[in-house]
């Protein structure tokens, strides 16, 4: 009793006492800083679910999309570590769509050939969505065949409420929930090479000096270690992000903060929700792993 009370008492400094959203699923016992708008989801391995915030009903997801897109590209044409892939020629039309106004694009050549590894980098990393389509369109043939498999492979994940129209999440047309989202970072995160490259902390287009960041300012904090951001008008912020704390991989999903604004203040916000929930929840585990080497009985879970 005592140990419960010091805990309750430890999160309470740490997480306040605000108002949260309905939660279910929850960990007992356990409060976190749920997003007070949108939808979150959050699960530790070998413990579960940690629990769902918000209405789950399917809201754009902007980037966030490109999660599936990778996943796709590296399941038919896998790569291993250390391995750069086949070249892959940048056509006319992801070099014309390099400056498409209020997009996120990278400035690629026509004629241009680049390794399906640094693709990847480019669209994960960057948020190219350009290079999304490319990369769609080499695969299938056109973005929409592309996309047939996109939501094929949505339907074998169990992804219900989820619906692809496009490569690069620059569709508000493309839906989808948390929980949906969730189910598919555990499975891209299997992939070691989708893990290395969206823990890169920057990326160039090849023969080009500049280093363009990672738009997941969260890396490297809270041992978070990916996975993507997505913004627009109407989806608001959204952030799907890993972290490795004491061995245990986290994962969690944001969407729908700060929908209406602009998209930069929308990820700006996703990114300050991820930032408390990684936070948080890196606490709460360390706080587990010190309670569990007292003596008396320790947490558990069965999910």
């Amino acid at each position: 009793m005592r140990r419960s009370l010091v805990f309750l008492l430890l999160a309470s400094a740490l997480f306040g006492c605000g108002t949260v959203p309905p939660v279910s699923g929850a960990v007992p016992g356990m409060p976190l800083p749920w997003p007070s708008e949108g939808q979150a989801a959050v699960e530790v391995e070998g413990m579960g679910g940690l629990g769902v915030s918000g209405e789950p009903n399917p809201v754009p997801i902007a980037s966030v999309t490109k999660v599936m897109t990778a996943y796709v590209i590296l399941r038919r044409h896998p790569l291993r570590p250390g391995d750069d892939g086949p070249l892959i020629r940048v056509d006319r039309t992801a070099a014309d769509e390099s400056y498409v106004p209020q997009e996120s694009t990278v400035p690629v050549r026509e004629g241009q050939r680049i390794r399906l590894r640094r693709m990847l980098e480019l669209m994960m990393v960057v948020s190219g969505n350009n290079v999304a389509r490319l990369l769609a369109r080499w695969d299938s043939g056109s973005q929409e065949r592309f996309v047939e498999r996109m939501n094929a492979t949505a339907r074998r994940l169990g992804m219900s409420d989820t619906r692809y129209t496009g490569a690069s999440g620059s569709e508000d047309s493309t839906v989808s929930v948390a929980a949906d989202q969730l189910k598919l970072a555990r499975e891209a995160m299997r992939d070691p090479v989708f893990r290395e490259v969206v823990a890169q902390a920057d990326t160039a287009v090849p023969g080009d000096a500049r280093k363009l960041p990672n738009t997941n300012t969260l890396l490297n904090r809270h041992d978070v270690i990916g996975i993507k951001t997505g913004s627009g008008t109407a989806a608001g912020g959204n952030l799907m992000w890993a972290s490795r704390v004491r061995g245990r991989l986290v994962l969690g999903v944001i969407l729908g903060q700060a929908a209406g604004t602009n998209p930069v203040a929308a990820k700006e916000a996703a990114l300050d929700a991820g930032g408390r929930m990684s936070a948080a929840v890196e606490q709460w585990l360390l706080r587990q792993a010190a309670l569990a080497s007292e003596p008396g009985p320790a947490w558990s879970s069965t999910r």
